[in-house]
């Protein structure tokens, strides 16, 4: 009875979204939040954070419900203060809602640093999971995907707390892909992820990434990004559930040259 129901709600909503019964869950916040203005938009100043601080305006997310939670909590290290991730079994990510426009804001800058466990297997244990994320959810006009895309996101909205973004770009620190390689997600076409990182040459090191989040995003969609609505982090074990350790600094958004 419940798979027909769902069945029923998918074929009479996936065609669109009203402000009523949105198929993103994006509609309310750009109706409500405005822009960050100014040259420079501080998405994460943990290097201003005390150590033990919470975390807010960052909540947790989860991919599955009922994972074990990774502990994210702000330590300090090498002179200033940063987030640790700290990721035993499960997985989960932090996120936190803001918006953005990255045609005036496009220039993306962040640092992480990952580390190797004691006696780990990191280049075995993490083919295919990437040792560190960072996410950006985009808002869009639902209108352009075709039936397939919308009907993913109608079952999302269906089957999750919050549902989906209208497209997700992630920039991924992978072992086993060559960096500037733009990935799809097997699951849906409206998540795709650019490998920043490849390797482990640098792990233990601090790595400083900065990204033209407008160019990254067409290339990775072919068309124009619209608001960004929420910024992620995310650490999770390898894919053979071996603990993983991963830090992560400042974030910001500046205007262009």
């Amino acid at each position: 009875m419940r798979k027909l129901w769902i069945a029923t709600a998918l074929l009479l909503g996936a065609c669109a979204g009203t402000p009523d019964d949105p198929l993103v869950w994006s509609d309310d916040l750009v109706r409500t939040l405005p822009r960050e203005n100014g040259e420079l938009v501080e998405v994460a100043r943990f290097s201003r954070t005390p150590p033990g601080a919470a975390l807010a305006p960052w909540e947790p997310w989860f991919v599955r419900p009922g994972n074990v939670a990774t502990e994210y909590r702000v330590v300090q290290q090498d002179g200033t203060t940063v987030l640790e991730a700290d990721a035993q079994e499960g997985g989960s990510g932090l996120s936190r809602k803001i918006r953005i426009d990255p045609r005036q804001h496009p220039v993306l800058e962040f640092r992480w640093r990952v580390v190797a466990e004691p006696g780990g297997k990191m280049e075995v244990a993490s083919a295919a999971s990437p040792l560190a994320r960072l996410s950006l959810a985009f808002h869009g006009d639902v209108g352009k995907l075709d039936f397939e895309d919308r009907t993913k996101l109608r079952l999302a909205m269906l089957l999750t707390a919050h549902g989906l973004p209208y497209a997700s770009l992630l920039y991924v620190w992978r072992l086993d892909v060559p960096a500037e390689t733009v990935i799809r997600s097997p699951y849906t076409d409206r998540v795709r992820s650019i490998v920043v990182e490849s390797g482990t040459r640098r792990v233990g090191e601090w790595v400083t990434v900065r990204r033209n989040v407008v160019e990254d995003y067409r290339r990775a969609f072919g068309e124009e990004p619209d608001d960004i609505v929420s910024i992620g982090l995310m650490t999770d074990p390898g894919d053979d559930y071996s603990r993983r350790r991963g830090y992560y600094g400042d974030i910001t958004f500046r205007r262009g040259p």
